[in-house]
């Protein structure tokens, strides 16, 4: 059994986390690779927090390209062979003309919803203007998507599987920046980063829509560290890299937004 209280100390997702733990245990005992289901940005934090404690554990975590954001986590023995290939996806596409109804991110997953899916269940999807949606899903429910998932918003669709390398991923636009600043305050580093006033930052912080390191942060004082993300809903993500002190004590920051 494993050290379940241990590992949940500090775990904000705990029903997330339990859940993966109890899934972990299963891998253990019957010496094969078990999958959960598609988890968020600080869900697959939290389980890198817990495994990295474990020595008799590994893991590895893929959502069908590089940079996506929602992933599904592979677990076996330490001694057992685990590859990426054992993540087990399947990519789908939505196509339909939207020239003159356009669908957001929020549609397309409410439709996909709307046929009765979990959101555990439906990975990252990137929408392609008024040519519709590619969605990536546990692979046992592409038959019922392509018979049930017919209309977003006015627009009819078809859908059909195709392989994950169809999909179309733009690589995310990277625009680098430095900034001097008295303090590594997350309100005064943020401001800089994304380009907006540090009371409307501070706004943000205080409303619970940014996170470091995918942690919800609420205090504006909060100290970055190099290497630190901090991300704000709809607006990116921001890279703390290399920090100097300038001879008036200031911090000079190197910073990397990612859009």
């Amino acid at each position: 059994m494993l050290p379940r209280e241990d590992l949940l100390k500090g775990i904000e997702n705990r029903e997330t986390a339990v859940r993966v733990i109890d899934q972990a245990e299963v891998a253990i005992k019957a010496w094969e690779v078990v999958c959960t289901d598609f988890l968020s940005p600080p869900e697959l934090a939290e389980v890198q927090q817990m495994f990295s404690r474990l020595v008799d554990v590994q893991f590895l975590t893929w959502g069908g390209y590089p940079q996506a954001e929602r992933q599904r986590v592979a677990i076996a023995r330490s001694d057992l062979p685990l590859d990426q290939s054992q993540v087990e996806l399947a990519a789908l596409e939505i196509a339909g003309n939207f020239l003159f109804d356009p669908a957001s991110h929020r549609d397309f997953l409410g439709a996909l919803l709307g046929t009765g899916l979990v959101r555990e269940k439906v990975g990252d999807l990137i929408v392609l203007g008024e040519r519709g949606a590619q969605a990536i899903v546990v692979p046992e429910l592409t038959d019922f998507l392509e018979i049930n998932l017919t209309q977003v918003r006015s627009v009819p669709v078809k859908t059909r599987r195709i392989d994950l390398s169809e999909l179309k991923v733009q690589p995310p636009k990277k625009k680098e920046m430095t900034t001097v600043e008295a303090s590594m305050r997350l309100d005064a580093i943020a401001s800089a980063g994304f380009g907006m006033s540090r009371s409307k930052m501070a706004d943000l912080i205080t409303a619970g829509d940014v996170r470091v390191n995918w942690k919800e942060i609420t205090q504006s004082s909060h100290t970055l560290k190099p290497g630190d993300l901090v991300a704000i809903r709809g607006k990116g993500r921001l890279e703390v890299g290399e920090v100097a002190v300038t001879k008036k004590d200031r911090y000079r920051v190197q910073l990397t937004r990612l859009v």
